[in-house]
């Protein structure tokens, strides 16, 4: 009796076991009618000028691709969910993309989320090509890029910059000492400074601090002062600091200043140093892809959405669509239905295997590092000039 019991148990237990290793490798996209990209980022909240433009710029992607005929007659669809910048909400945002039938992502919009995301996609083997989540160890796994300059690029791009123009002097750094985005940034940076220059440093942990006294008191001195933050704290000790910071003085970040311009209750104008940033994407250009981006989509959502996130997530779109064209031209199949691991399989050889986008809004002949990195041109960016 005790060897039946046992018996039927085991069997049990090794039914189950099979089960749940097969979770892994269902298809949910078995019953699919079109492509089906998806993407997590905060629709609403603090953030959402950057999670707007991204599901904007990429629906906006999507449509033009369908409108010229879709992959070989297949057309495209986007899911974009609201994680509201906390990683919490994306595990849930993942799992309803994915029974959706999702088959590739942008991954998410911003970099604390998308450390949640890069492990739940390498798990089922979902390759994204995120926007605008730059940390450093975001495309870690091998489903995983970036359009975005990822933190220690842009560290070290800045660092480049600085060291150039202010070599000998003292600048100013003012961080938020726990959040990813910003502490990777400044790492590279500090790493990778000409060691002439002399660092005045400080930094905030709380996101919701409104008072920067002690901080605009420290860095007042300062000619130049470099921000890797969020544009919100960034318009905070921009207003505080305007009548104290010397009016020569210059404010330079990374993407985390795109839309400073556009903040509701935040009239840039008053502020009468220069802002500056790190970009891949120029919002004024006069000509090129990027004078088609701004126009098309000015035209349909207006200004205040405009930045360098969207702009990076209609390159992914074109990115990924032209990649899996690519592959079917090299004799791959990619059916409606293909799920999204063997789907992940086929876009990872052609982005480890030298795949280009030659012509972006972010940039001309974009390619990506076996690391996730991409390989693209920056420029120097002036949100604002010194009154």
């Amino acid at each position: 009796m005790k060897n039946i019991k046992f018996v039927s148990f085991f069997l049990a237990l090794v039914l189950c076991l099979g089960l749940l290793a097969g979770c892994g490798s269902v298809n949910y996209a078995e019953n699919n009618t079109e492509f089906i990209l998806g993407v997590s980022g905060p629709l609403t909240g603090s953030a959402a000028m950057y999670g707007v433009a991204v599901a904007n710029s990429a629906q906006m992607a999507v449509e033009e691709i369908n409108a010229a005929g879709g992959l070989n007659g297949v057309m495209f669809k986007l899911i974009a969910t609201d994680d509201m910048h906390d990683a919490t909400k994306v595990s849930t945002n993942y799992s309803s993309m994915l029974e959706a039938g999702m088959q590739a992502s942008l991954g998410t919009v911003t970099t604390t989320p998308g450390l949640e995301f890069k492990n739940l996609s390498a798990d089922d083997n979902v390759f994204f090509l995120t926007p605008s989540a730059s940390g450093d160890k975001i495309p870690e796994n091998p489903n995983g890029y970036q359009m975005c300059f990822a933190d220690g690029n842009q560290g070290k791009v800045a660092a480049d910059f600085v060291s150039a123009n202010y070599a000998g002097k003292t600048i100013g750094v003012f961080f938020k000492s726990d959040d990813p985005y910003s502490k990777g940034i400044y790492d590279q940076f500090k790493a990778n400074l000409d060691q002439s220059i002399t660092i005045v440093e400080t930094s905030f942990t709380d996101a919701n601090t409104t008072d920067f006294s002690t901080q605009i008191d420290t860095l007042k001195a300062c000619e130049f002062i470099f921000m890797p933050i969020y544009y919100t704290p960034a318009s905070l000790f921009m207003t505080q600091a305007k009548d104290i910071v010397g009016k020569k003085a210059v404010y330079y970040g990374c993407d985390g200043f795109d839309g400073i311009d556009n903040i509701p209750g935040f009239d840039i104008a008053t502020i009468p140093q220069e802002i500056t940033m790190l970009s891949h994407f120029n919002s004024k250009a006069t000509d090129g892809m990027a004078k088609e981006f701004i126009d098309k989509y000015v035209a349909r959502f207006g200004q205040e959405t405009l930045n360098q996130f969207g702009a990076s997530a209609y390159d992914c779109v074109y990115a990924i669509y032209g990649a899996m064209k690519k592959a079917i031209d090299e004799g791959a199949e990619i059916s409606v239905t293909i799920s999204a691991s063997d789907l992940c399989d086929i876009l990872m050889a052609q982005f480890q295997g030298g795949y280009t986008l030659a012509e972006g809004v972010t940039g001309s002949n974009i390619s990506w590092e076996a690391s996730g990195y991409v390989n693209k041109g920056a420029i120097k960016y002036i949100i604002k000039e010194a009154n």
